[in-house]
């Protein structure tokens, strides 16, 4: 697989990334309880941002919400004021950030 090109999931660390050519990578990260996930923070390395990267892992955080019936709580900045605004097919799996988890 080249790097960045396929958002990758890694469970155990509770975070969706995509490899990037200079060995660094653009993340999402979440909490999760029950059926819950928390998008709290995603970070693109500065020389790689401009590129539509913080997109890609969030669109993949909510497609995982999606196949597996979730919902997604948006804590992260990025997410619930960038990524919500351009990309509404996503928002019938929010629910409210003050609802917490």
């Amino acid at each position: 697989m080249t790097p960045g090109t396929h958002v990758l999931h890694d469970e155990v660390g509770h975070r969706f990334y995509l490899p990037l050519e200079n060995g660094g990578e653009a993340l999402l990260q979440y909490r999760q309880e029950g059926n819950v996930l928390d998008f709290y923070h995603t970070y693109v390395p500065e020389e790689a941002r401009t590129k539509g990267l913080a997109e890609m892992v969030v669109e993949a955080g909510f497609r995982y919400a999606q196949e597996h019936h979730l919902k997604v709580i948006p804590t992260c900045p990025y997410v619930s004021a960038a990524f919500l605004r351009k990309r509404k097919e996503f928002l019938p799996f929010v629910i409210p950030a003050k609802a917490g988890i």
